[in-house]
């Protein structure tokens, strides 16, 4: 049994909108968590937030900053929450745990009750970032992995891993199977920020990263192939 932190971009979750949630594809990713939770290992989820709100875009806007980010966190607990219904329908319990207070809505981020629901086999959704203005959800998912002692960082986005350059782009980009993580850093290849990147390389935490759109690639990984990009 294993401990995984998956890390959401809020953008994942617009599907076919141009902006919000998706319901089909909360509802897709919810069974891909799902079937993770079946096969016994834990299971924790950061999500983002930028498809509803960007702090720092609202910032370059002329919104103060601080008051953009944290419009920011409280999109995070949206999506959370969103995420949190779809699963509990498929039968399996899912807390989400907030960096901010909302009492009504979530439970406060404590680490060792965070541990303790993942003992349960449930699945935990961290929301609202670290509860602090100018760091990013990728730096939340992995101060996260850190704290609960996770194996694994897995990273979702819409390509299969990373690359040289945007596949979208270019035909021509190579796909990395393997990275260290000073090359992401020395050659910003912009896989998360490079506080997040940083985090993992102190702390020794590995980082795949994946195509989450890909038909069961999550529990794949999980099963131990290698799928995407692995920077360690």
């Amino acid at each position: 049994m294993k401990r995984y932190l998956l890390k959401l971009s809020g953008e994942a979750l617009i599907g076919k909108y141009d902006y919000g949630i998706d319901p089909d594809v909360v509802s897709q990713i919810s069974k891909d968590i799902v079937e993770v939770n079946k096969t016994k290992n834990q299971l924790a989820v950061v999500v983002g937030g930028g498809n509803i709100f960007r702090g720092a875009g609202l910032a370059e806007a002329g919104l103060d900053r601080v008051t953009g980010d944290n419009i920011g966190m409280l999109a995070t607990v949206i999506n959370s929450l969103a995420l949190q219904d779809a699963i509990e329908k498929l039968g399996i319990q899912c807390r989400v745990m907030s960096a901010v207070r909302i009492n009504q809505i979530s439970e406060d981020y404590i680490r060792r009750r965070a541990i303790r629901h993942l003992e349960k086999d449930r699945v935990v959704v961290f929301a609202a970032g670290t509860g602090n203005p100018f760091f990013t959800t990728d730096t939340a998912a992995s101060l996260r992995a850190i704290e609960i002692n996770a194996d694994m960082v897995l990273k979702a986005t819409k390509v299969n891993g990373v690359y040289d350059k945007d596949p979208v782009k270019y035909k021509d980009a190579k796909l990395y199977k393997k990275l260290s993580y000073n090359q992401v850093i020395n050659e910003e290849l912009k896989v998360m920020d490079t506080t997040a990147i940083v985090l993992c390389k102190e702390n020794n935490i590995p980082l795949r990263v994946f195509n989450m759109l890909e038909k069961n690639s999550l529990v794949s990984i999980i099963k131990g192939e290698k799928i995407g990009t692995i920077i360690e």
